[in-house]
């Protein structure tokens, strides 16, 4: 699938000509419709040989040629020609969070800055504060930013990292050869971010394996082809390693790779105080039972493995229960595992709705009618519509007369719905000084309100913090949305007070968001469980711009389990009457 490829050169070239200055119409243009590609649950290129690609939305005749020019020739000659016209380094600072389009042509222009390295000196040095209008605090932005960037750059969101774990494991399940597969690592873990990709798998022919695996057409570059070891670099620039294993040692394997490292010393430990031996072979105690080292001058007797076909035969023999591996960081589940007290954590099964999805009235590509017919499909009681309000111009904010037209259509929608219904709702804006961007009458109209920042992103933390309390404490403000504004590999959260956040939460019946979309993640695991010994209830939503996106609950939900949540814990595992009738007590109060 050629679909991330066209969508990052759909990005770049909007990146271009934002530089350029070019009409913002334009440039939003190429934005959405390379989310929109990425977003398809089909390659575009089978989009292509139907002949269907200005069928796609956002997709015209002129995106349609520029998307069949690059699957037939491996290029697109606009963007070649804004490259020869645009300086390497502009598209490099703007990747560094805070410089925007008309700060990195000033810098170049006017410092010649021509790389990275350079902006990082001219910032040590002080010579961005000495032009007009630039001030110490952007240096210091700059550096942080660079900080940031360098950081990013050595790690995977595990939304990049999944979806290509997940291809690979599929076309290796497929051969004869192959028995047992499966994800481990960090990934298995559900980290927001990895450092490479970990597969195991058991097999009769293990060479025969690891030579498909190392020729597949994800790998750009071998890096390893031996006889029970792989590895590649994939075209995304991620190391993928797969190992074959015993079927005898197959269960302990996958345990020691999946870790976490603290969690893996912690069970060695046990396995050391019953006398018994962990590693990634098995759990092997001394032949006959033995539980003592033996006397000075005696020979030790021989091992035997008593564990290892299964992760939960070796929690078994070491007296725990099975640990699901979101939990495995040494963060009280050991202790747990050991008092009978872990959490039945919440599952995918559990989950009755979708609580962020943006239409076509805002910034979605989807009609009302089909986000509710995939959401039927997906097999979901209801979905919640939260399309953008007012002030949020750039991503087509709705007025309140469209917004009074999108709720009658949700009604009348509704009024052919069975088994299924489209729930009122709005991400409204929360202002500067902690208003809501939307009259009372409005809102008492939503069957559920989101409140969240998309403005102001550099207020101080007490300003910050301030802010959101003062709008969570407004009766009709049901819950907070990606609270902390961070983007993974791409921006900071801001400045904020969760911990008074997650108080002021309690105090006033306000649940907070889990954003399951990948480039977020926020609420983060350790947030969530401090919430929720708080009392504070959890929704979880997709933030879907595209239908495909309705996909991502499977993050949210490995956020959720991180996070030590059950099914309790979660506002959609509710009923849509429950969830509303949950919901709107605070306005009662």
């Amino acid at each position: 699938m050629k679909n991330r490829e066209i969508a990052a050169l759909f990005d770049e070239i909007a990146d271009i000509l934002e530089l350029r200055g070019e009409n913002v119409f334009r440039v939003n243009a190429y934005r959405r419709a390379a989310q929109n590609i990425e977003g398809l649950t089909r390659a575009i290129e089978d989009v292509a040989d139907e002949d269907r690609l200005d069928e796609l939305p956002g997709i015209g005749k002129d995106l349609a040629g520029k998307i069949a020019e690059y699957l037939e020739s491996g290029e697109i000659d606009y963007l070649n020609d804004l490259r020869k016209e645009t300086p390497r380094v502009l598209l490099d600072m703007l990747r560094i969070p805070g410089i925007g389009p008309k700060t990195a042509v000033r810098l170049h222009a006017e410092l010649a800055i021509d790389s990275l390295e350079e902006l990082k000196q001219a910032a040590l040095d002080h010579q961005i504060q000495k032009l007009p209008k630039m001030k110490a605090k952007t240096e210091e932005n700059i550096l942080k930013g660079l900080e940031f960037l360098s950081r990013a750059s050595a790690r995977t969101p595990i939304g990049v990292a999944l979806p290509l774990a997940q291809r690979i494991v599929g076309a290796l399940a497929q051969l004869g050869e192959v028995d047992r597969i499966s994800i481990a690592g960090s990934l298995r873990r559900f980290r927001e971010t990895i450092g490479d990709i970990d597969i195991l798998v058991t097999s009769s022919a293990p060479e025969r394996v690891i030579r498909h695996f190392t020729h597949l057409d994800d790998a750009a570059r071998i890096l390893a082809e031996g006889s029970t070891k792989g590895s590649i670099v994939t075209r995304e620039k991620i190391q993928a390693d797969l190992r074959v294993v015993e079927e005898a040692s197959y269960g302990s394997a996958l345990n020691y790779f999946t870790g976490s490292k603290e969690h893996n010393i912690r069970l060695r430990e046990i396995a050391i105080q019953e006398g018994m031996k962990l590693s990634e072979y098995g759990v092997f105690r001394a032949g006959g039972g033995a539980r003592k080292k033996p006397r000075a001058g005696k020979k030790a007797p021989k091992e035997v493995r008593i564990a290892g076909r299964t992760e939960e035969e070796v929690y078994r023999v070491l007296g725990l229960p099975y640990i699901p591996p979101e939990l495995r960081e040494d963060s009280g589940e050991i202790e747990a595992a050991l008092a009978g007290t872990l959490p039945a954590l919440v599952e995918l099964k559990d989950i009755r709705g979708d609580l962020h999805c943006h239409s076509n009235f805002s910034d979605g590509a989807a009609t009302l009618k089909e986000i509710a017919a995939s959401g039927k499909k997906k097999g979901y009681s209801y979905i919640l519509i939260t399309d953008h309000s007012q002030s949020l111009h750039i991503a087509g904010g709705l007025s309140p007369e469209r917004l009074r037209k999108q709720l009658g259509e949700i009604d009348s929608i509704n009024a052919t719905l069975r088994g299924f219904k489209l729930l009122r709702g709005s991400e409204v804006d929360i202002l500067p000084d902690g208003s809501l961007d939307m009259s009372e009458e409005l809102l008492k109209r939503l069957d559920v309100v989101y409140i969240a920042i998309h403005s102001k992103f550099k207020m101080d933390r007490g300003a910050m913090t301030k802010r959101v309390v003062r709008a969570m404490e407004n009766p009709y403000a049901n819950v907070l949305a990606h609270p902390t504004g961070r983007l993974l590999g791409m921006r900071d959260a801001f400045d904020i007070d969760m911990q008074e956040v997650i108080r002021a939460a309690a105090r006033t019946g306000t649940a907070i968001e889990i954003n399951a979309h990948p480039a977020r993640l926020d609420l983060d695991a350790a947030a969530c469980r401090a919430a929720a010994a708080a009392g504070v209830m959890i929704g979880i939503g997709t933030d879907t711009h595209v239908l495909s996106e309705l996909d991502y609950m499977i993050y949210g939900l490995g956020t959720a389990r991180r996070g030590w949540l059950t099914a309790a814990n979660i506002l959609n595992t509710r009923t849509a009457r429950q969830l509303v009738s949950l919901l709107q007590r605070k306005r009662r109060t």
